[in-house]
């Protein structure tokens, strides 16, 4: 069976929209006064070991298959050929797998960001960020170019619009652990280049040649600087750092 992107039942207007944004922030400042936590839950790992199992399973062995069968996967092998020094070290099946992650996580990313516009269409980041005007954690204005985006469950519902403080704050609630070295570069990077990680998340998906959207052609050279700039100062690839942001449910 053919994978077929899910569709909403129904589609609502821009003033249904409007109106159910505005419900939805109200219904979330109301359980956040009342527990923070209810701005960041995370759905425990082991739920999905089953399926991920199944989707690791699937990739080894169509990897094995593309390797070998004549097709596109098989010319590019051919096409780009290991260095002599690596040669008999990376078998044609193990160069395949690591070539159908690097298209998931691709994929994936794409199927992501149409989550967001699975209730609200192609203008689904304008309308949450023009839906509040004040960050409902930090109680900061909420001015348009330090605006980000965070999502209190991923399970489909909008993101909510918060300061890049209100952000901060959220994420000192998450017990995850996560690897301080890299936070502390990253940070650093971050702060001097006045950069949000939604920007980081969009410079590196877009070096990836990934479909992605930026507000205008200099943030989009801003980002790419600053996932270039990630990518030196960490030794991380931008999928490992995309992978870094999911954990850590930053720049969504």
């Amino acid at each position: 069976m053919a994978y077929e992107r899910p569709e909403p039942r129904e589609k609502l207007n821009k003033p249904q929209r409007k109106e159910m944004l505005e419900r939805y922030y109200g219904e979330y400042r109301a359980w956040a006064s009342e527990d923070p936590s209810h701005l960041n839950r995370k759905v425990p790992r082991e739920a999905f070991d089953e399926l991920l199992n199944q989707v690791g399973a699937l990739l080894l062995e169509q990897a094995t298959v593309l390797a070998t069968a004549p097709g596109p996967v098989r010319d590019f092998l051919v096409q780009n050929p290991l260095p002599p020094s690596l040669k008999g070290k990376l078998p044609e099946e193990f160069r395949a797998f690591t070539l159908a992650m690097n298209a998931l996580k691709q994929w994936v990313a794409a199927e992501q960001a149409a989550t967001d516009r699975y209730l609200l269409g192609g203008n689904a980041r304008t309308e949450c960020r023009a839906a509040a005007d004040v960050c409902m954690v930090s109680g900061a204005p909420l001015a348009d170019g330090v605006v980000e985006l965070h999502h209190p469950v991923r399970d489909g519902r909008p993101p909510i619009p918060v300061s890049k403080d209100g952000h901060d704050q959220i994420e000192g609630q998450v017990s995850a652990p996560r690897d301080d070295s890299v936070r502390s570069v990253l940070n650093e990077l971050k702060r001097q280049a006045n950069r949000s990680w939604v920007h980081l998340r969009r410079g590196c998906l877009d070096l990836m040649n990934a479909p992605v959207e930026h507000s205008t052609p200099n943030v989009a050279a801003s980002s790419r600087t600053f996932a270039r700039s990630a990518a030196k100062a960490t030794g991380m690839s931008y999928q490992e750092i995309i992978a870094w942001l999911d954990d850590s449910d930053l720049g969504a």
